[in-house]
């Protein structure tokens, strides 16, 4: 349940390998790659470019989205992680199985996740499927549902490769918010010792803290998060006092005013109705803005036609591959980049001490190289001035 749209790529990536390997056989070929043909790839792929406007930004001025993508890579033994359908269809399972749901029913929402194209209407009816016939949303079996889904996640962290790339970045002072219903992300932050905390829209307290930069290790769950279901929601209207509210939505446009967005994972978020109503639709002039999107690259027209209708709302799309066993490597290639910048403020002189603080030792080596260069041309003059006399 997250990044609406998105589908597990994994899947594409084999696909795609068979695809081709059936293409090599129909030339003759042999379908196994050969081993210099492999490493022209790899080379290939981590000879990749970046783009200087982003690389060259500084840590702060950025604010990561971070989509499906992640926790898939992150925890691929997790199919509910892969995408907003894979969760659905992974709840109506749970609920087969908890017997918490009508076996006619459990068919019927199976039948509907499959045809229908507007999952978030399928979500919200399977909610209120399991909720009290009053319409509260308190208590339900969704609950345990998701509990059952996502028990244990911690265990099911196999690559962290990514979290640590993101972390890496945080420490520096880039913010986090995510359209994932999974807290994987604070999970490896506290076996990292990090002070993480999970935010949502509810709490305005928490979100203006976090929109101004006080809550370092802050990440915003803007759908909300699988562990407080009764939180989660499906579409705007459940958030119509967060919409309605000025001094919230004012904070919240000025980061898309004055960050550089960086969307990572992230497959169709721009169409998220949420993530339209709390920023794409309501910060004017989009186009004068620098955000950007590391996408796969499967198909080179539709990536082409992305990249320019995104140029539109002020979005740079770049690739990381056409496959996505490359993602992980692309995240911490781009952080490392990023991370590398010396912050302005690390040129800046420290009124307390003649280099700065950071420089003291080299200021009192200088000194002491001074003196004695002093003391020695003292020395060298005495011993003119005793000669000449």
């Amino acid at each position: 349940m997250q990044c609406l749209g998105f589908q597990c790529v994994r899947q594409s990536c084999v696909g795609r390998r068979r695809h081709k390997g059936a293409r090599e056989l129909e030339g003759g070929r042999d379908l196994q790659m050969d081993p210099v043909e492999k490493t022209t790839n790899r080379s290939e792929q981590k000879s990749r470019k970046f783009l200087k406007s982003l690389i060259r930004k500084q840590p702060q001025e950025l604010l990561l989205v971070i989509g499906t993508g992640v926790s898939a890579a992150v925890a691929p033994g997790i199919p509910a992680l892969c995408s907003w359908r894979s969760c659905i269809e992974a709840v109506i399972e749970a609920a087969e199985q908890l017997e918490v749901l009508h076996p006619g029913d459990v068919a019927e929402f199976r039948r509907k996740v499959t045809k229908d194209r507007d999952l978030l209407v399928v979500a919200h009816d399977l909610i209120r499927k399991m909720s009290p016939r009053t319409g509260d949303t308190k208590p339900n079996f969704f609950q345990d549902c998701l509990m059952e889904v996502f028990d244990n996640l911690e265990q099911h962290i196999q690559n962290p490769l990514v979290l640590q790339s993101i972390l890496s970045l945080m420490e520096r002072g880039t913010m986090v918010l995510t359209t994932n219903y999974d807290n994987l992300l604070e999970i490896f932050g506290q076996q990292q010792s990090k002070p993480m905390e999970s935010l949502d829209l509810k709490d305005k307290t928490k979100v203006l803290q976090w929109a101004r930069g006080h809550i370092k290790y802050g990440v915003l769950h803007i759908h909300g998060l699988y562990t407080d279901p009764c939180g989660m929601v499906l579409d705007p209207s459940g958030y119509k006092d967060v919409t309605q509210d000025p001094e919230v939505m004012e904070v919240l446009q000025n980061l898309y005013r004055t960050k550089s967005f960086l969307f990572v994972g992230c497959g169709e978020t721009l169409r998220d109705q949420i993530f339209q109503a709390l920023f794409l639709y309501s910060v004017p002039n989009k186009v004068e803005l620098e955000h950007y999107m590391v996408v796969l690259k499967e198909n080179e027209d539709h990536f082409f036609k992305h990249q320019a209708d995104m140029l539109l709302h002020g979005i740079k799309v770049v690739s990381y591959g056409d496959c996505f066993d490359y993602f992980p490597g692309y995240v911490q290639d781009l952080a490392t980049q990023i991370c590398r910048q010396r912050s302005p403020d690390a040129d800046r002189v420290d009124s307390t001490s003649l280099l700065g603080t950071a420089c003291q030792d080299c200021a009192k080596r200088k000194l002491e190289e001074n003196g004695m260069e002093v003391s020695k041309r003292r020395r060298q003059s005495d011993a003119d001035d005793a000669g000449g006399s």
